[in-house]
Formats: C-alpha cells, sequence, structure tokens
C-alpha cells in the first residue's frame, strides 16, 4: 500500500469477534473490513439502502487476505482503505488492518462488482459513486 491513505476508521475488537483463546476469528477481519468500505461510501454521500432501492448494489467477487499478526480483545485497530483499480462494473480496494502500535495485522485486495439485483447481473456503477470514487483514485 502506498503511503497515501484515502480513508480510515477505528474498530474496537469485541468479546464476540474472538475465539475462546481471546484472538479475533480470522473472517471477521473481513467483517471489519467490509464495514469500512461501507462507511467510506457513507462518508462520499452514498447510502447502501438507497441503492438497494434501485436495484443495485456491491458485492464481493474476489478475495487475496494475509492475515499477518493476531488481533485480540478490547484492541483498537485502524482500517485503512484505497481504491487501487477503478473500472466501469467494479472496484479494486486495498484494505490494511494496524492494531494501535501500528503493526500490520492484516493486508487484503478486495474486488467489488457492482450488481443490478433485479436481473442479479453486473452493472454499470452509478455515474454520482463513479465520479466521487474517481477522485480518490
Amino acid at each position: 500500500m502506498s503511503n497515501v491513505v484515502k480513508h480510515t476508521m477505528p474498530v474496537r475488537v469485541y468479546y464476540e469477534d474472538t475465539d475462546a483463546g481471546g484472538i479475533v476469528y480470522y473472517a471477521n477481519y473481513l467483517k471489519f473490513l467490509e464495514r469500512a468500505r461501507t462507511e467510506w461510501l457513507r462518508e462520499m454521500g452514498f447510502e447502501q439502502d438507497q441503492l438497494l432501492e434501485q436495484s443495485v448494489g456491491f458485492v464481493v467477487k474476489h478475495v487475496e487476505m494475509d492475515n499477518i499478526r493476531a488481533a485480540r480483545f478490547n484492541e483498537i485497530l485502524s482500517i485503512h482503505s484505497q481504491i487501487v483499480e477503478l473500472k466501469r462494473a467494479s472496484v479494486v480496494f486495498f484494505q490494511q488492518i494496524n492494531n494501535a502500535n501500528n503493526q500490520c495485522l492484516v493486508k487484503a485486495t478486495i474486488k467489488v462488482a457492482c450488481i443490478n439485483f433485479s436481473i442479479m447481473k453486473p452493472c454499470k456503477i452509478p455515474d454520482a459513486i463513479l465520479g466521487e470514487m474517481s477522485r480518490v483514485v
């Protein structure tokens, strides 16, 4: 990831996020990453429920995730996100999860496709969203 971070979101690790040993269960990192992408979209001015009213949504098409270190119960993590590729119907994000000491815990590259839910097929990202995303690429 470059030094330029386009969006950062804090997350506290709750007990429900961990296994019996107090370590974050690996699938929950994907939830943290999803929340960060959703909040970024919200900060750009787009609510997913409004998109769903238009039968438009985003679905994860591909994930590459590298778990480097474990996060533990009650830690504050920071989720860093940036767009690394923007096409008419898809977006590739690079996301990184760091702990409070700025140690990298997780790195992920996630491809998200825009879908028309009424026909369950890929569609063009709405122009307003594409415009906002192109400003931060």
